[in-house]
């Protein structure tokens, strides 16, 4: 199975990009989609940027499922609707491409990473470096992109199994602090 993993947000998307063999993970490919050359004002450009990124990753690298990081409500309500509608450009574009895409917290991610849900950004880099054998510390967001895709690759065949074996419907809400379930 190939996943990518999306870490979204409106200036800068991080993607990455594992091959899951069983218990082996290999790295393929990760990297960063940028707006920051399209003025800040023009919103619908810079999500038209995102969605023909992802677009373009997924023609690339052709991965067979994708998992995305769930947004969080912090203080500024408008950053998070900006962020709200970034994810949603990704998320769109996974979908368009006939991507089923699975959800994460942060907390989650780096319990499944890193250990522990505190993890710093420095640590997050640290591990996915070591868990996919890189020469070198891939950049934050790409980092934490890879970081969700391996998420996946350990979660989400379990959660597949737990789908297959138990009828579940998605719940049309969610908790904000607990992240989602379903």
């Amino acid at each position: 199975m190939r996943i990518l993993g999306i870490d979204p947000g409106l200036q800068t998307t991080g993607f990455g990009v594992v091959d899951v063999d069983g218990p082996s993970l290999a790295y393929v490919a990760s990297g960063t989609i940028t707006t920051g050359h399209i003025p800040r004002g023009n919103l619908p450009a810079r999500l038209k940027v995102l969605f023909d990124g992802i677009a373009e990753v997924r023609q690339r690298y052709q991965p067979t499922a994708a998992a995305v990081e769930i947004v969080f409500v912090n203080m500024n309500p408008q950053s998070t609707l900006l962020l709200g509608q970034a994810r949603g450009a990704c998320v769109t574009a996974l979908v368009a491409c006939d991507l089923s895409v699975a959800e994460y917290t942060a907390v989650q991610v780096k319990r499944a990473v890193a250990g522990h849900g505190q993890a710093a950004k420095a640590q997050m880099q640290a591990m996915v470096q070591r868990l996919l054998k890189l020469p070198g510390l891939p950049g934050p967001d790409a980092a934490d992109a890879l970081g969700i895709a391996i998420t996946h690759a350990h979660a989400g065949s379990s959660l597949a199994r737990i789908a297959q074996a138990t009828p579940t419907a998605r719940r049309t809400s969610a908790m904000y602090g607990g992240g989602r379930a379903y």
